[in-house]
């Protein structure tokens, strides 16, 4: 990650409902004008935000897994310190310097590599910042890179592709990561009601559109939606025990899974690792595409 000129500290945990609230002023007639409130830049900010010393803990681990459907060990699942990293993605987006609200920017993409597990009682630092602002094909992308240390030692990094849907390139925009579809197994999940509300209060993504049919009307769903996120680690816990400690899983968000329903699981081993993918029930439309890679 090349140096910012800026580097802000992130205190306590971040996230949350009050960080939606801040995140979603920009959306908001009238108040989107207010000095301090209304987005005047075209460019990403030269700015980063660090967490120091976040420890963790086996009570949050514990009740992240239940959520996602992993097992309890001694080391975090593999997508877990997501939780660490995405305070910091929405203090990024939050702030006045940042050009697009954070409320309505589509998660395109994940790509998360873990060098090795973190352990339970390990204390960790993150940092992260938004690169690569470009063309889509249907608007403008950017990627919000994390790398994530423990006792000087980089385990962990993620990259998460953003969009703001607008004016794209239809023709020479970029498309996103190219993943094979994979027919759905025997799998079938059932997805609950407060499946958003509950994945929302371990992970502090407490976006709108995630937690209550009426707050999702109100930025244009029909009913509320899974966090791709979960989607992602629930995949990733169904193919967790064949997967070796240093590995490289990458997903694709497709249509998205409303809330309540049913979707289908499949995965596919290959010379490398793993093609999996998550499925609508009904349509056998994809939600989710996604591959893990050895090291």
């Amino acid at each position: 990650m090349t140096e910012p000129a800026e580097v802000r500290t992130l205190s306590g945990a971040g996230g949350g409902i009050s960080t939606m609230l801040r995140a979603a002023l920009p959306t908001l007639p009238g108040v989107n004008q207010l000095p301090g409130v209304k987005k005047t830049s075209r460019d990403l900010p030269d700015l980063a935000f660090r967490r120091e010393g976040v420890v963790v803990e086996r009570d949050h681990v514990s009740a992240y897994a239940r959520v996602c459907g992993f097992p309890v060990k001694d080391v975090a699942p593999l997508p877990y310190l997501h939780m660490v990293a995405f305070p910091l993605h929405m203090a990024i987006m939050s702030d006045q310097s940042f050009p697009f609200p954070a409320i309505g920017t589509v998660h395109l993409e994940n790509r998360i590599v873990q060098h090795r597990p973190v352990r339970i009682g390990e204390s960790v630092s993150a940092v992260a910042q938004a690169r690569n602002l470009r063309v889509h094909s249907k608007g403008r992308a950017f990627d919000m890179e994390v790398s994530i240390e423990a006792d000087g030692e980089t385990i962990w990094e993620s990259t998460s592709t953003y969009l703001r849907v607008g004016k794209g390139d239809k023709e020479n925009g970029e498309r996103g990561l190219d993943l094979a579809a994979v027919t759905s197994g025997g799998a079938t999940w059932r997805l609950p009601a407060d499946l958003g509300r509950r994945y929302a209060a371990v992970s502090g993504d407490s976006n709108p559109i995630h937690l209550h049919p009426l707050t999702a009307k109100t930025f244009g769903f029909p009913r509320h939606i899974a966090h791709g996120m979960w989607t992602k680690a629930r995949a990733i816990a169904a193919i967790e025990n064949r997967l070796p400690d240093a590995v490289c899983v990458e997903a694709a968000f497709k249509k998205p899974v409303f809330l309540p329903s049913s979707v289908t699981f499949g995965a596919r081993a290959t010379a490398t690792g793993f093609d999996f993918a998550v499925n609508s029930a009904k349509s056998k439309a994809p939600h989710l595409l996604g591959r893990a890679r050895s090291l």
